[in-house]
């Protein structure tokens, strides 16, 4: 299995006033998910690209942009990524209908993980 990018994500301090931004530019709309606060999953008005969301910075974390790559089991990736001079950044987390966790590459840049089953 290859480890395909899933999901794009912006976040920072002022969740609706991103939306605003991109629903502008764009053309997008976003639809709250339950228990998700003001995180909105993105309408790009297509179904070319990966779909992704904007909502709030983690607690305690900067504003970023990033991707979100498929592993079958974020346990074992998150050690890979130790080993490799990697950070976590945000361990393994379950929330409703995704699992997920963020790590920092050698470089800095923050890259999520989202835990998919194996085929």
């Amino acid at each position: 299995m290859g480890n395909p990018v899933k999901w794009f994500e912006v976040t920072g301090a002022n969740a609706p006033q991103l939306q605003s931004f991109y629903r502008t530019v764009f053309g997008w709309s976003f639809q709250t998910e339950p228990g998700m606060g003001a995180y909105g999953v993105a309408n790009t008005g297509t179904d070319q690209g990966i779909p992704g969301g904007i909502g709030p910075a983690w607690p305690n974390q900067k504003p970023w942009v990033t991707f979100y790559i498929a592993a079958p089991d974020i346990a074992a990736k998150l050690a890979e990524i130790t080993a490799a001079a990697g950070t976590v950044v945000v361990p393994r987390t379950e929330m409703p209908g995704v699992t997920l966790a963020m790590f920092a590459d050698p470089e800095g840049q923050v890259i999520g993980l989202v835990e998919e089953a194996t085929a």
